[in-house]
């Protein structure tokens, strides 16, 4: 899945505005159904004022009587339009977030990375926590409208009673919003290098993660630790920084807002012991005096959501609106095609050049496994057509002529270090299950043996990145997923190092029968996997040294003999 460059957003405010724009309907309903909550919220005090001055003046119980209807229907309408409001918006929430991690997740998956300084890890927690974030603002905007709305109602209300009342409230309120704006901006400058501090924790453990049995195996975990609560340390001062700037907020807020009720209500009194008010108009200001107070704090809190969803829009937008390292073509290759590398220049690689006929199954053996990791990104389109010299084709077409997705789909190269995913061995093998021929990987990567000591069989539950799972039969299951993808040209490096001599036997002459055909390069220095290939090509300082049979070379060339027996 990918975004179009023409609707990438440039900045942290074109996602809100798009954010608020595609959900225009429910923010509106929304905002009519939350305005309707907070006016009969307020209709609450005004209508016990007006039924003190009318029950004191007409003392009658059909009075008395339809003033309680008009309460109930009050109430009725104050829960109804809550309920209802709240769950238009909070819907809207939900789906816009899904829609901007499914964004931010596309991106981070493209084939061909964009040009961001971004972790995987960071990427990740801009892909949950800032889209989250970010879709906050479909609710706030409403939210921020019917408090208002509260706010101006209870205004004219007390206005009506003494002009001197509606002033205070709209000044205090202006005075409150002013003060509080200020604060507002420095939570979300403080919430954005939070965050910030947040993903590169988030990164830092990722890699840990991916480099954990490195790290065990030359000592370096304790560094490795020490580095990673270094990070955790500053993402932890930092969340106490933003903590008791958050807690300032809401202490002066409750304080501005608490001020003003008791200001209200003091004046209120004093109106109404001068006689100047009635005792209903004192109820209903000492009752809107106490009910101001959460419109208020709504109304007093919405600069500060503004401000950190728009921190978080932000480093959505470094994602979302980054360039592609390369631009993608438009032309998809030949079904059935060879694969050609061109006098290819790429770090180690030097004028590196061969061809892989449709169908022929070649092994290269490479001497300097960094060769062997550059061939494999250049083939797995990581590394964009621009960034090396040569061409690469696929089918006759050069690889910067393809499109990336219709590359991917015609020419598999298999990671070294395959993810094994949380799930079961099925999904694992076949995760969009539309495969045809998981059984014949199964067999082929020789995972039976795992399939059978199972009850739940394909349905065994494989825990995140394979934990439960051998490192032999994690590699296994990778090379079943490969096998099972039937891909046209299938690119497998070192499939079979954790496994067994045996083992390794059986998966190679399985897979030559299996891929029997198909285009099928294997990068390795496994003996079995070089014997059972038609081909094999002896990479040697980034470029191709000899070619042959496995057996010719071993008798013909020493240094491949020397490199290969094991």
């Amino acid at each position: 899945m990918t975004t179009p460059d023409t609707q990438r957003p440039r900045s942290g405010s074109d996602i809100l505005r798009t954010a608020v724009r595609g959900n225009a309907g429910a923010m509106v309903w929304g905002t009519v159904l939350m305005g309707l909550y907070q006016a009969g919220e307020t209709a609450f005090p005004i209508a016990l004022g007006l039924i003190v001055d009318h029950t004191m003046r007409e003392r009658s119980p059909g009075a008395l009587a339809l003033s309680i209807a008009a309460l109930a229907v009050i109430i009725t309408t104050v829960s109804l339009s809550w309920r209802f409001g709240m769950r238009i918006l909070q819907k809207a929430n939900t789906t816009e977030a899904h829609r901007w991690r499914v964004r931010v997740a596309a991106c981070g998956l493209q084939p061909v990375a964009r040009d961001v300084d971004l972790k995987s890890g960071e990427v990740l927690t801009i892909a949950t926590e800032d889209a989250d974030q970010t879709a906050d603002i479909v609710e706030v905007v409403p939210m921020l409208i019917s408090s208002s709305v509260a706010v101006l109602i209870a205004a004219v209300a007390l206005s009506v009673a003494d002009l001197r009342l509606g002033l205070l409230v709209m000044v205090g309120t202006v005075a409150i919003l002013s003060v509080l704006s200020v604060m507002s901006k420095k939570i979300g400058s403080s919430t954005k290098e939070q965050q910030a501090r947040v993903a590169r924790a988030g990164a830092k453990v990722a890699d840990l993660i991916t480099g954990l049995r490195p790290l065990h195996g030359f000592g370096g975990n304790h560094a490795a630790f020490r580095s990673y609560r270094k990070v955790s340390t500053e993402a932890k001062q930092q969340a106490i920084t933003v903590a008791g700037v958050n807690g300032t907020y809401a202490g002066t807020a409750l304080a501005l807002n608490a001020t003003l009720a008791a200001a209200v209500t003091l004046i209120a009194g004093w109106l109404a012991f001068n006689g100047q008010i009635s005792i209903g108009e004192l109820v209903m200001a000492v009752g809107l005096a106490q009910f101001i107070m959460e419109p208020l704090r709504l109304f007093s809190d919405m600069p500060k959501y503004v401000m950190m969803a728009r921190a978080s829009a932000e480093r959505m937008a470094l994602v979302l609106s980054a360039p592609p390292v390369a631009a993608s073509g438009t032309a998809s290759p030949d079904a059935g095609g060879d694969l050609e590398i061109d006098c290819v220049r790429y770090e180690s690689l030097q004028g590196l050049k061969f061809r892989v006929p449709a169908g022929e199954f070649t092994a290269i053996a490479v001497y300097q496994p960094r060769a062997a990791a550059e061939l494999a990104s250049i083939l797995a389109v990581n590394v964009p057509p621009a960034g090396y010299e040569g061409v690469v084709r696929l089918g006759g077409q050069d690889l910067g002529d393809l499109s990336v997705e219709a590359v991917r789909a015609h020419m598999l190269v298999n990671p070294y270090d395959g993810e094994i995913f949380a799930g079961t061995l099925r999904t694992n093998i076949d995760p969009s299950g539309t495969s045809r021929t998981v059984p014949e990987a199964v067999e082929a990567s020789m995972l039976t043996d795992v399939v059978a000591l199972h009850r739940q069989g394909l349905d065994y539950e494989v825990r995140d990145r394979g934990s439960n799972l051998s490192g032999g039969q994690r590699q296994r299951l990778s090379l079943a997923r490969a096998l099972a993808a039937d891909a046209d040209v299938l690119v497998l490096r070192d499939p079979t190092t954790a496994v067994d001599a045996v083992t390794e036997q059986l998966v190679a002459r399985n897979i030559a029968k299996l891929r029997r055909g198909r285009t099928t390069v294997v990068i390795t220095s496994s003996p079995a996997l070089l014997d059972a290939a038609d081909r094999v090509l002896v990479m040697d300082a980034g470029v191709v040294t000899a070619e042959g049979t496995h057996r010719e070379l071993l008798a013909t060339d020493p240094a491949y003999r020397l490199a290969v027996t094991r």
